[in-house]
């Protein structure tokens, strides 16, 4: 079901990856139970990070992992620029299909890069790679991206499914009917394995209150 380049390998060995796979999941537009931790979620972001300023927050060690990588690209870490519009402009997280925001509310939390995919659109095995320059693939919102050289991404037997620079691909994303789902997180070096597997756990979490039937398929962390 998913599988390591050596190219990855090579490239980023303390780097880490990790996927979770769930089946018979629902995927309603909204759910009561979800919004409820939703809303405790973003009261308890604003707590956590009460009285510091964007500079103390970007020293955590799991943005600064990422801002390192970014940093090669002169680019931002977008899910920075996400919490900080939470707890500095008091913007809520989105109310998006259950799926996708169950993985965003625990993007938010534990600050690790995240992309959901509807598992029945895959065309298995998924591979972790890492890009040589000019490969293309669409974007969530369908415009053709070329990769640059050096980034992490994922592809099936399809195509490319995500990448760290350049987000999700339109071709396997969740939808209101998806009823097994793969969500896959990249770390780069400096994150620990047992971070990751904390962050796949609060998405479990977060789909069995939408989906209490739902089943894990694997949960697995991937590097080292």
């Amino acid at each position: 079901m998913f599988q390591v380049s050596d190219a990855w390998k090579a490239a980023f060995p303390e780097a880490h990856a990790g996927v979770l796979v769930m089946n018979e999941v629902e995927n309603p537009p909204r759910h009561d139970a979800l919004e409820e931790q939703k809303t405790l979620l973003e009261k308890q972001l604003r707590e956590r990070f009460a009285g510091q300023d964007r500079a103390a927050i970007r020293m955590l060690p799991v943005l600064q992992a990422y801002e390192a990588y970014y940093r090669l690209f002169t680019k931002t870490y977008h899910v920075q620029l996400q919490l900080e519009s939470i707890v500095f402009k008091g913007k809520s997280i989105p109310s998006v299909a259950a799926l996708v925001e169950a993985m965003f509310m625990a993007e938010m939390n534990n600050l690790l890069l995240t992309a959901g995919h509807d598992l029945d659109t895959l065309q298995l095995p998924v591979t972790l790679n890492v890009s040589k320059g000019g490969e293309r693939y669409n974007l969530l919102r369908g415009q053709e991206q070329e990769m640059k050289p050096g980034d992490m991404f994922m592809a099936d037997v399809g195509g490319i499914i995500s990448s760290i620079l350049y987000g999700p691909d339109q071709r396997t994303q969740i939808q209101a009917q998806t009823r097994n789902v793969m969500f896959t997180v990249y770390a780069p070096a400096g994150i620990p394995e047992e971070t990751i597997v904390k962050h796949l756990q609060e998405i479990q979490h977060n789909v069995l209150l939408v989906s209490p039937r739902a089943q894990v398929e694997l949960l697995k962390v991937f590097g080292e």
